[in-house]
Order: C-alpha cells, then structure tokens, then sequence
C-alpha cells in the first residue's frame, strides 16, 4: 500500500508565517505613530507662525501684544491651558478678527466662545508670555510655544 503524501502546512510553518506577520505589523504600527507625531508637530509650527503673525497684526492695530502669560518659557512650569485670552484678543466677538481659530484649536465647538483656551495638536494649552524675556528680546517681544507632548524643552515648537 502506498501513502500519499497530505497536502497542508505543518504546524511550525503556521508559527513562522504568523510570526513575520506580526513583526510587520508591529513596525506598521510604529511607522503610523511615529508619522502621527511628525504631522502634529508639523501643524503646531504652522499654527505658532499664523498666531505669530496675528498677534503682530494686533500688535499694529493695537500698539501692544495681549498682556498676559500662562507658563514659563523656561520649563521650570509646564504651560496650562488658560491661554483664553489670547482667543479674547484676536478673535473677539465684536471688532476686528486677526485670526481664525479652527475646530482642532479649542475645547468647544462654538469657535466665537473667546473663554475657551488655545489648544495645540497634542491637546494641552499653547504656552504664551508677555513681555517675555527682556535680557534676550526686549520689551516688545512675546513668546509662544508648545510643549509637542514633552517636558523636554529642547522638543518644545517655539517662536523664538
């Protein structure tokens, strides 16, 4: 009697297809976070520009940037989300529109609301002060930043 030999896979070749398949998934995986990161910190230096150029806009309407801080550009406190001032300033709800804050940009979907704070793309408050560091900028100068989801400042997006 002859045997004839059983079509299929054996048990380890199922193991070892598996397993290449879960190892280019794993690095799929990776590869999306980490161009999810890229384009968020992408988005949050275009957002610091326009609001770099808003604010100078206000600035020469106005003869001043919005007095206020809500953090330290120095690290020693992370910035808070209580930046709606800067909303109250440049998109108030009568007068002049120096910039257009999109969906992504606050907590509420009523973009008019100027008591909701500046979010960045990584969810937490953009990081502005006013005057700023007078040593290194002078008086008329005013910093703004992101934190980018790090408490490195060297990983920090900023205007300066």
């Amino acid at each position: 009697m002859k045997h004839s030999p059983r079509g299929g896979f054996t048990l380890l070749e199922l193991l070892v297809v598996i397993t290449i398949i879960a190892i280019l998934a794993g690095l799929i995986l990776n590869t999306a976070g980490y161009m999810q990161k890229k384009a968020a910190r992408s988005r949050a230096e275009a957002e610091i520009a326009a609001l770099s150029a808003a604010l100078e806009s206000y600035k020469a309407d106005m003869g001043d940037y919005p007095v206020g801080t809500n953090g330290s550009a120095s690290g020693t406190s992370s910035p808070g989300t209580n930046n709606a001032f800067l909303r109250a300033a440049l998109a108030p709800t009568t007068g002049r529109v120096y910039f257009e804050f999109p969906k992504g940009m606050g907590t509420n979907t009523n973009l008019m609301e100027t008591n909701h704070p500046v979010l960045d793309p990584f969810g937490e408050g953009y990081g502005y002060m006013y005057p700023g560091n007078t040593n290194r900028s002078g008086s008329n100068f005013f910093d703004l930043w992101s934190r980018a989801g790090s408490t490195n400042t060297n990983q920090w997006v900023k205007n300066w």
